[in-house]
């Protein structure tokens, strides 16, 4: 069904002492797309992640993966049978070599896919008698991205997938997920801080600040409709209430104001000429 969703969450909030990591994420990805996670650093991309695969539990809210409650333990387990995770660590055991990680990780999973091992080996380049501890940044990732991929998983959950690596093994890295989604049933969640890279891949985005999502939707209709506009002022910014539609997201630093739309940016403009900016500037978002 074209509109289902993988994954959905209702008002979900997580709560670390006083710290909100999550402050009420609504978030909805639909099945066979690709979906970029984006946000800064600290922003609450780990913490939702955490969440969908049982990992932790919400303090508030729903969060559902395949239509199962992520904080029940039995419909967790199945979520994570159903799910190719890769962390932003790449958690590998460094004393095997190559092919007894992949062995090892194979015993877990029925339905695993020896055609796409073979097709990974040799794309990745990735040599079955090398110890992992030996491998490079960007080959263990390769790895860690390989036995996420034949696993035969529905969904495969990436969390900053290219932190660290190099423009080279970054674009090797994408064009991966895009041949695969291309051609297995599969859909990818991916967290990143990078545009670029979302850009690139992605055709859902879902952008998250301070524990909340700002925008979300097709990548199409928000090149075509989604606005930053930048205000420049003499002294520090005001303190505008824009009664013009599609307004997500109004910032204050120092002598800029930043306003997020979702409407275009002709109202928005209409109405900050009152307020006498030196200068202003608009610019696609994301």
């Amino acid at each position: 069904m074209a509109d289902a969703l993988v994954i959905e969450t209702t008002d979900l909030r997580k709560h670390y002492d006083r710290v909100e990591a999550l402050r009420g994420l609504n978030l909805q990805v639909p099945t066979g797309s690709i979906c970029g996670f984006l946000g800064r650093n600290g922003a609450g991309k780990t913490t939702t992640i955490k969440i969908l695969l049982g990992i932790t539990r919400p303090t508030s809210g729903q969060a559902r993966v395949f239509g199962l409650a992520a904080d029940q333990p039995e419909a967790s387990v199945d979520i994570r049978r159903r799910t190719g995770f890769v962390s932003d660590d790449k958690d590998l055991y460094d004393d095997m070599t190559v092919q007894e990680m992949i062995r090892f990780t194979a015993a877990f999973f029925p339905r695993w896919r020896a055609d796409l091992e073979r097709r990974y080996l040799g794309r990745f380049g990735l040599r079955p008698d090398v110890k992992v501890k030996t491998l490079s940044r960007g080959t263990r990732t390769k790895l860690a991205l390989l036995l996420a991929l034949c696993r035969g998983a529905e969904l495969l959950i990436l969390d900053e997938p290219t932190s660290g690596l190099d423009p080279a093994v970054t674009e090797e890295v994408l064009q991966a997920l895009v041949a695969h989604v291309a051609s297995e049933e599969m859909t990818v969640f991916f967290s990143t801080h990078q545009i670029a890279e979302v850009d690139q891949i992605a055709d859902r985005v879902a952008i998250i600040d301070r524990g909340r999502a700002v925008v979300t939707g097709a990548l199409d209709d928000l090149r075509e409709n989604f606005r930053r506009i930048e205000f420049v002022f003499d002294g520090d910014a005001p303190e505008p209430s824009f009664r013009a539609p599609g307004v997500e997201r109004v910032q204050r630093k120092g002598r800029v104001l930043t306003v997020l739309s979702s409407a275009g940016a002709d109202r928005i403009l209409d109405e900050a000429r009152a307020l006498s900016p030196v200068s202003w500037t608009s610019s696609p978002s994301p």
